[in-house]
């Protein structure tokens, strides 16, 4: 599954952006106590640092998301 050009990877729609932070949310909040994923993408927006943080996060709810969606075999 694509993530939001903004977190630099594929393009999607919001609806899909939305289930993606919820595959990582929670372990986001785990490893930054007292942050939010909310914080992280509005510093995102100006913070080189964050940008990177951000696009790893999405790039693990993508693999998730992938892993979630069952592969065809022929």
């Amino acid at each position: 599954m694509p993530t939001t050009s903004s977190y630099g990877l594929c393009t999607t729609s919001e609806e899909e952006s939305a289930f993606l932070e919820t595959l990582i949310r929670e372990d986001f909040e785990r490893c930054h106590p007292g942050d939010t994923l909310e914080d992280l993408k509005r510093r995102a927006s100006f913070s080189r640092d964050d940008q990177g943080l951000l696009r790893d996060w999405m790039a693990v709810a993508a693999r998730r998301a992938a892993l979630t969606i069952p592969t065809r075999r022929d």
